[in-house]
């Protein structure tokens, strides 16, 4: 068996660390474009099982890694804004988000689009998150009302 020289081991080295590297990157892409924009009249909600508006929906939350960038509608998200994202609502539908564990609640404002991870059905910014008091769970089944 011949040995590789540094020049080879260097090659495998980088493709290896990049390999790595595409593994590790975040699979939720955010898109700036147009076509992703819905129509409010696509939007059909779930049906809750209760005459109040509320539904259960998987939340999530995002922040750090998309501060500063563009969101979906064209705005810089602000992590610390209380904003959410949601694949179809339309852009500027206001929110109440409830935790019935805590019974704290936030009302959010949709500018983005997700969240692009299966199961989840919201994405709230990391403000909101916070001041509903779910960073620690990272993902919880929270009671969502549209209200305006």
């Amino acid at each position: 068996m011949k040995y590789i020289n540094n020049k080879g081991a260097l090659l495998i080295l980088s493709i290896l660390t990049l390999l790595l590297l595409n593994a590790c990157s975040p699979a939720v892409i955010y898109s700036n474009s147009a076509a992703s924009t819905t129509s409010s009249s696509t939007y059909k909600p779930k049906s809750s099982g209760t005459k109040s508006g509320w539904q259960t929906m998987t939340c999530s939350f995002y922040g750090d890694d998309f501060h500063g960038k563009y969101t979906a509608n064209g705005e810089i998200f602000d992590m610390n804004m209380l904003t959410a994202a949601h694949k179809t609502l339309p852009f500027d539908t206001k929110l109440m988000i409830w935790d019935e564990d805590t019974d704290k609640k936030v009302t959010v404002r949709i500018n983005d689009r997700g969240p692009f991870i299966a199961g989840r059905d919201l994405d709230l910014s990391k403000g909101a998150a916070r001041q509903i008091g779910m960073i620690g769970a990272g993902v919880k089944k929270l009671k969502v009302k549209i209200i305006e």
